[in-house]
């Protein structure tokens, strides 16, 4: 199962890099550039893309936080996506993993907001046990469960 998920997951990079460009900051619109310079004043290694119709922004905050970010062309903050630990989670997540997950251990957290919606996508893996990878909202409620 893994192979085919690595093979869809390596097609899919494959096929975004067909539509995502590289750019420098200079060819970004300044409304956007402004706007990011504005959220993240501190971002770290900052690189842009154009991915369609929208910006796209990958950055460190901090502790070598990852963030990927994209906007619209009016400048407006359309995805957000950071990496997270799980003691920054809400209470109703952590308990939803605790009692759904019971002996899996998180790999990978990431916060993910979708304009007004925030929802967490998690790893989890298990000596000797199916992996997962889980979205769960806000209220703990599990959303997408897929076998990792």
């Amino acid at each position: 199962m893994k192979k085919h998920v690595l093979f869809f997951f390596a097609a899919m990079t494959a096929m975004s890099s067909l539509y995502a460009q590289d750019m420098a900051q200079s060819q970004v619109p300044s409304v956007i550039v402004n706007e990011f310079n504005k959220q993240f004043r501190k971002a770290t290694d900052v690189d842009w893309e154009k991915d369609g119709s929208f910006y796209n922004v990958d950055f460190e905050l901090g502790w070598d936080i990852d963030h990927e970010v994209w906007f619209d062309a009016e400048g407006e903050i359309v995805r957000h996506e950071e990496d997270m630990v799980v003691g920054d989670l809400p209470e109703a997540v952590r308990e939803r993993i605790e009692t759904d997950f019971k002996g899996y251990s998180v790999d990978d957290l990431v916060r993910i907001c979708d304009r007004s919606d925030v929802v967490y996508k998690v790893e989890l893996q298990a000596l000797m046990e199916q992996d997962w990878e889980v979205v769960i909202d806000e209220k703990g409620e599990v959303l997408n469960k897929i076998a990792d």
